[in-house]
């Protein structure tokens, strides 16, 4: 097919010049005298998501019969909302001498595997599970011993006071390694009878007739590149439950499905993001200050970029210390890069001393719910709840959701419980409505914690920017504890802010320089990544067209940037004008960004097979002796 220059909107006339292989009135190879054509888009897709095996004779005659398991509660997730779920749901069991069987399935192939270490813990809700911690040996061994806040500028740091009650104020808290606290509380949950199957991927939702839930499939296996089955193709296993518990983080693959199947999010405002990165090292003594929490905003963003640092001094064998980078993906400018951006912060006056003759040792990122009160969606449903970073439980201005998420599966697990050992419970095999769990809720601590800081985060989309949040911060939470009568609106959906490229500056990153900055690659080879490369891409697109089409020719190719692992690249196509995308699955981390901030909404993130994934280094695995599917 020939282009001729009437063809090209606007923004793809400027980008092909920016490139140099526009000339006159015709689309040209650079130095090229004749017209170029432009090919045919090659197929990127091929999962059964978007290409049905029933219209594909290559499945004709297989097997698809699935073997199905029975349990009361199936929870899907091990991260610290599923466990706190599985294990309050066993210690009820034991206290009313109950039997109940409870099954937890985790795609990451150990528990705590796909956990990014480096976090703050607010001990309350852990501390309502588990109250006798310290003769179980948990490993918090951090307490916070100093807060320290500073705005920075190019060279400079501002310091500013943290006043007790403030939301970064940290007095009783611990840095942990979540990896760690996670693996501990997996063998807990083990301990007390949850049946966990990590390396099993939950894929789909399962309904009855009635259409309330009836359970999750796990992923299928042995499937090519393309498509096709392999000779040792299985079925995934069913699992049928009275409830479902949804756990599965930021921006779950299944809990999409929900929100559309039972619209939950009708009556909130959209979610909204961040993403995070982070980094673990290990640094010299003279450095180090265990029990020190340092936070920052301000450069290298702009006061209209949502973001900010942490850094946290672990009480380990060997002086480590946790950092990380924050950035709103409600961000404008699609030259932005997130990763390039954390890098870049490391070489400030007043962060790289900290860093200097260090080693990095894990690197790994995931996204983060930013929404807050606003964004938290209707929680029940017909055979199912929804909890922690599933929905949205995240204390923003604090920069914390471990314990929110804890303490919304202990909610949960109490309502069902309570619902399932009932003496009206009905034994019909339809799904459990659980709408006391919400309820219980919005009378917990949690709801009122959530609801104090509800407007610092929409508040920082003033003029202002972030510091108008901060003032904000001051005036509103400080002064008033929150309770102020109005409740203010966010921006809108993070996929919907980014502006078009011509109206944006690229933006010029340093090079790395292999001591204190590294390069993205660098960076995934220390979190552990791996995917069965022959497999259909996980990432799926809506329209394989889209990408180069709209994102490329309108955005300047956004997720090349956004994206923390390298996934996507726009490649040159060989002996023709043009670019195609290539997808390298096998590098990503899980962390959900494409799929949130994507301007197209093209990307539609699947769970890849179970095992898959980041493997975050830093994290002592305890070896359980699972039972086997």
């Amino acid at each position: 097919m020939l282009v001729p220059l009437a063809k090209l909107s606007s923004p793809a006339y400027q980008f092909l010049h920016a490139l140099k292989i526009l000339k006159k009135d015709c689309l040209l190879h650079p130095g090229a005298t004749r017209w170029a054509s432009v090919p045919v888009v090659p197929r990127i897709t091929t999962h059964y998501t978007v290409y049905p095996r029933e219209k594909d004779s290559r499945w004709e005659g297989v097997n698809m019969e699935r073997f199905a398991e029975e349990a009361d509660v199936v929870i899907v997730g091990g991260g610290p909302a599923g466990l706190s779920a599985a294990i309050r749901l066993k210690q009820l069991a034991a206290k009313h001498e109950k039997e109940i069987r409870v099954c937890l399935v985790e795609k990451a192939a150990q528990i705590g595997a796909h956990t990014l270490s480096g976090a703050c813990l607010e001990p309350s809700a852990f501390e309502e599970l588990f109250p006798d911690w310290k003769e179980k040996g948990a490993p918090l061994t951090t307490p916070v011993t100093e807060d320290k806040f500073g705005i920075l500028t190019e060279k400079f740091r501002i310091p500013v006071p943290v006043l007790p009650g403030l939301p970064m104020t940290n007095h009783g808290n611990y840095i942990v390694r979540l990896g760690h606290l996670v693996s501990w509380m997996g063998q807990q949950a083990e301990e007390l009878g949850v049946e966990v199957y990590p390396g099993y991927a939950a894929a789909e939702v399962l309904y009855h007739e009635d259409g309330s839930v009836k359970g999750v499939a796990t992923n299928d296996v042995g499937i090519q590149k393309d498509g096709a089955p392999k000779d040792t193709f299985e079925r995934g296993l069913e699992l049928h439950a009275k409830v479902t518990i949804f756990s599965e983080g930021c921006h779950g693959h299944l809990a999409k499905q929900l929100y559309k199947k039972f619209d939950l999010r009708a009556n909130c405002q959209p979610q909204t993001y961040g993403i995070g990165l982070k980094e673990l090292w290990i640094i010299d003594k003279k450095n180090w200050k265990p029990g020190r929490v340092e936070h920052t905003v301000g450069w290298p963003l702009d006061r209209h970029t949502y973001g900010g640092s942490f850094l946290y001094h672990l009480n380990e064998s060997e002086p480590m210390v946790a950092l990380g980078f924050v950035v709103g993906l409600d961000y404008q400018n699609p030259y932005l890069s997130p990763f390039r951006e954390f890098q870049r912060w490391k070489h400030h006056p007043n962060i790289q001393p900290t860093l200097k003759g260090g080693k990095r040792i894990a690197y790994g990122a995931r996204a983060l719910n930013e929404g807050g009160f606003q964004s938290i969606p209707k929680l029940t449903f017909p055979g199912g709840v929804l909890i922690g970073c599933s929905p949205g439980f995240m204390n923003v201005p604090k920069i914390k959701g471990t314990h929110t998420a804890m303490k919304s599966g202990i909610l949960a697990a109490e309502s069902i419980f309570s619902k399932l050992t009932s003496d009206n419970l009905q034994s019909e095999t339809i799904g459990l409505h659980v709408p006391e769990y919400e309820d219980n809720l919005k009378k917990s601590w949690m709801w009122k914690e959530l609801y104090a800081v509800r407007n610092i985060r929409p508040a920082c989309h003033s003029p202002l920017g972030l510091y108008g949040g901060m003032i904000y911060t001051g005036l509103f939470y400080w002064i008033f504890r929150g309770m102020e009568p109005w409740t203010l609106k966010h921006k809108g959906s993070d996929c919907d802010q980014l502006k078009p490229a011509k109206f944006c500056t690229p933006i010029e990153y340093p090079k790395p320089d292999g001591e204190i900055s590294f390069d993205l690659l660098s960076s995934v080879a220390l979190s552990g990544t791996n995917h069965e490369e022959n497999q259909p891409p996980h990432l799926t697109l809506k329209n394989d067209k889209l990408p180069v089409d709209r994102n490329l020719l309108v955005y300047g190719g956004p997720e090349q940037r956004f994206c923390p692992a390298g996934v996507y690249e726009f490649i040159p196509l060989e002996k023709s004008v043009g670019f195609r995308l290539q997808i390298n699955a096998q590098n990503c981390v899980h962390c959900k960004t494409c799929d949130i901030k994507d301007p197209s909404q093209n990307i539609n993130w699947v769970v890849p097979e179970g095992g898959g994934g980041p493997a975050y280094n830093g994290i002592h695995y305890q070896k359980f002796s699972l039972l086997q599917v």
